[in-house]
C-alpha cells in the first residue's frame, strides 16, 4: 500500500465548512508571512529594468500554473496601462496549435523551449511558475534560456525542486509537499501585488 503523508491540509480538515475554511485562511496567512519580502522586491526590479530596456519577459508554467502565468502577463503588460513604455511580458502558455504541434511532434518536455529558441532574445527575461520546481518542460525551458544570456525567474513552493536550484532569482512560497491550492493562491497574490506595485510606479515615474 502507497505510504499517506499528511500534510497541513489534511491536519486543518474538518467537515464543517466554517471552520476549514477559516483554518484554511490562517494557514495561507502563515504561508504568506514566510514569504521572503527581499525576494518580491528584486522580481520588481527584474521587471522594471526589463521595461527600461525593452526586454520581453517570458511567463511559463503547467496546469494552474499554465492560468497563473498567463494572468501574470495580462497584468503587467496590459493590466499597468503603460503603452508609451510598456512592459512587454508574453504567456508562452496561451497559444494551443502551437503547444500540440510541439508536444506532438517533439514531445511535451520542449514545448517552452523551443517557443523560446524562435521569440527569445539574450537579456530577456524567463519567469516559470511551478509549484514542485521539478517540471522537465520547465527545467528544459531554464537550461536553455541560462545557456543564451536570458536572466531567470523561478516562482515555486514546496521545497522549490530543481528549478529553485537553476534559476537566477525567485521567490518561494514555503508550502509542505503537495500542497497546491495554498501554494498556487500565494503565487496568484504575488501576481497582483507587483501589478498594483507596477501600476503605481510607472504612473509617478
Amino acid at each position: 500500500m502507497p505510504i499517506l503523508i499528511m500534510n497541513n491540509l489534511d491536519r486543518i480538515f474538518t467537515e464543517d465548512i466554517e471552520v476549514f475554511s477559516s483554518n484554511y485562511f490562517n494557514y495561507l496567512q502563515k504561508v504568506l508571512n514566510r514569504i521572503d519580502l527581499a525576494t518580491i522586491g528584486q522580481f520588481a526590479s527584474t521587471l522594471l529594468s526589463a521595461r527600461n530596456s525593452g526586454a520581453t519577459i517570458f511567463f511559463i508554467g503547467n496546469g494552474g500554473s499554465a492560468a497563473t502565468a498567463s494572468h501574470f502577463a495580462n497584468d503587467i503588460s496590459i493590466g499597468t496601462n503603460e503603452y508609451d513604455k510598456p512592459f512587454k511580458a508574453v504567456s508562452l502558455t496561451d497559444n494551443v496549435p502551437i503547444l500540440t504541434a510541439i508536444g506532438n511532434d517533439l514531445g511535451y518536455d520542449e514545448v517552452f523551449k523551443q517557443q523560446l529558441r524562435v521569440l527569445a532574445s539574450p537579456n530577456d527575461v524567463l519567469v516559470g511558475i511551478s509549484a514542485s520546481g521539478n517540471s522537465l518542460n520547465l527545467i528544459k525551458a531554464f537550461e536553455y534560456a541560462s545557456d543564451v544570456g536570458m536572466h531567470t525567474v523561478a516562482i515555486t513552493a514546496f521545497d522549490g525542486g530543481r528549478l529553485k536550484l537553476i534559476s537566477d532569482e525567485g521567490i518561494h512560497v514555503p508550502t509542505e509537499l503537495n500542497e497546491y491550492g495554498p501554494a498556487e493562491d500565494a503565487h496568484m497574490i504575488l501576481d497582483h501585488l507587483l501589478g498594483a506595485y507596477l501600476m503605481r510606479i510607472v504612473r509617478t515615474a
